[in-house]
């Protein structure tokens, strides 16, 4: 009968433990894959390469920029 009631007073220690930890803790916060936000798609600078989100980059002609100043230059000419 000892050995029942030391384990029954160690299971409720343990679990009243538990419970504190996970009262001081609190709720657990979603993470930003699950809060709702959706990434945004990237494209890539027709200049310089630079990948920028979608909502950021400058389009003409089909073709994306990551700034007015290489929308002015144009895309890239070369060996890319």
């Amino acid at each position: 009968m000892g050995l029942f009631r030391l384990l029954f007073w160690v299971a409720v220690i343990f679990a009243a433990i538990w419970i504190w930890r996970r009262y001081i803790r609190g709720p657990k916060r979603p993470s930003r894959a699950t809060s709702g936000e959706e990434a945004s798609p990237m494209v890539r600078c027709a200049h310089c390469g630079v990948h920028v989100p979608q909502h950021q980059a400058l389009e003409l002609d089909q073709r994306w920029y990551c700034s007015r100043q290489h929308l002015e230059q144009g895309p890239q000419t070369g060996d890319r």
